[in-house]
């Protein structure tokens, strides 16, 4: 069975019960797979990205065989600011949409979810195919001064990891949510004066793991979310924090997702 968010951010929780860790967001329109259900709680995976976690049944629509075909044979597209909206066309309700959430089957500025029908602002989404290193930096910089929230993918809440996979999918590029995995995406830049602006750079903790990453603006800026999405100066020890000039994140390694 297969359903779709209807709800603005939905919390995936490692856990069938609200205590337990939120370890990602699901995003108005994303959809997922069921694999399981207790009571209330359903154990789901991600289309966009196999993370497998649990959510509140109440977010959920599930889909009919003909609701599931429209949506995979429609063109979607992703929200490209950090906060929008859409209104039902029965109630007249407005749903917050983060950037990243999904709109399918538009038509004109229409969006249809099932058996709902959404009226959408086309001036939010993004349209366009073609992707460039200072358009991901543009996007990521509409987060900034956003709190850092482990497992967030929204303007209110954003970690490191979920900054990247959210600017990367509205361009079209689907990146994993952990960082471990995303280290394993692209081409290795060499030199830290070699890269440039929507390069990822990654960065070890003290056992040598990678547990960081960040979007490159330039050779010597990044934009990532650590406390909250800032900007910060980096050399090839790692990132220079304003306070005290330290580089408490030691550089492991740059990566290349856009090659063109």
């Amino acid at each position: 069975m297969t359903g779709t968010i209807i709800l603005s951010l939905v919390a995936v929780r490692q856990n069938d019960n609200n205590q337990s860790e939120m370890i990602s967001q699901l995003l108005f329109g994303e959809l997922v797979d069921i694999i399981e259900e207790r009571g209330n709680w359903l154990l789901v995976r991600n289309h966009s990205d196999n993370v497998k976690g649990w959510i509140d049944k109440k977010s959920i629509k599930m889909l009919n065989e003909e609701e599931l075909e429209l949506i995979l044979q429609s063109p979607a597209v992703r929200v490209s600011v950090p906060l929008s909206f859409c209104r039902k066309t029965t109630s007249h309700e407005n749903v917050f949409l983060a950037g990243g959430s999904i709109l399918s089957a538009i038509n004109d500025n229409e969006c249809i979810v099932a058996d709902d029908n959404y009226i959408v602002n086309t001036f939010d989404v993004n349209l366009s195919k073609e992707v460039s290193g200072e358009q991901i930096v543009g996007l990521a910089s509409q987060y900034l001064n956003s709190p850092y929230l482990w497992g967030g993918k929204s303007l209110l809440g954003i970690d490191c990891s979920g900054l990247v996979q959210v600017v990367f999918s509205i361009c079209g590029i689907q990146l994993p949510r952990k960082v471990s995995e995303q280290v394993e995406i692209g081409e290795i830049v060499d030199f830290l004066s070699e890269a440039s602006a929507g390069d990822l750079a990654f960065f070890e903790d003290e056992s040598g793991a990678i547990a960081k990453v960040g979007i490159m603006m330039d050779s010597q800026r990044i934009i990532h979310s650590s406390g909250w999405v800032k900007i910060d100066q980096l050399d090839s020890n790692g990132i220079i924090t304003e306070r005290n000039g330290n580089s408490p994140h030691k550089l492991r390694v740059i990566k290349r997702i856009i090659t063109c």
